[in-house]
């Protein structure tokens, strides 16, 4: 019983830190992002990550490569995970707007955060996590 507890205090202190400071890069910017554009799905994490962060990012790739092999073969969208504690990282993060960890979705001006999404489903409920990024994804492809 400890372990459950303990578990599901350590999932809600990282999702609480991955979130801090995210409502405003959750703003849904839709109509200035560019027709043009590459969806870029980004998973942004720190060097030391825990079993669930593992998985947020192999389901959040595995749903990429799953929904959208057509559109990453005609590079409409693409994935990729990057550390923000190194350079490389920081950098894209910046660009991206992400504030920690992150599961950005970006195209243009528009950038979703989706890892409160992640922390949420990807363990426990994939299949849901796979239509909420879905939900986010189908509209920047258009």
């Amino acid at each position: 019983m400890k372990n459950i507890l303990f578990s599901a205090l350590t999932l809600l202190l990282f999702a609480g830190v991955a979130c801090n400071g995210q409502q405003a890069q959750n703003q849904n910017t839709a109509s200035s992002a560019k027709s043009d554009a590459v969806v870029e799905v980004i998973y942004f994490h720190n060097t030391s990550r825990c079993v669930t962060c593992k998985t947020v990012e192999a389901e959040a790739k595995k749903n990429v490569e799953l929904l959208y092999a057509e559109q990453i073969k005609a590079n409409k969208i693409s994935f990729r995970s990057t550390n923000i504690e190194e350079p490389e990282g920081k950098a894209l993060a910046a660009r991206a707007g992400a504030a920690g960890q992150s599961l950005m979705i970006v195209k243009g001006d528009h950038k979703e955060n989706l890892i409160t999404d992640g922390f949420l489903y990807a363990v426990g409920q994939p299949e849901k996590f796979r239509e909420i990024m879905k939900s986010k994804i189908d509209p920047l492809l258009k």
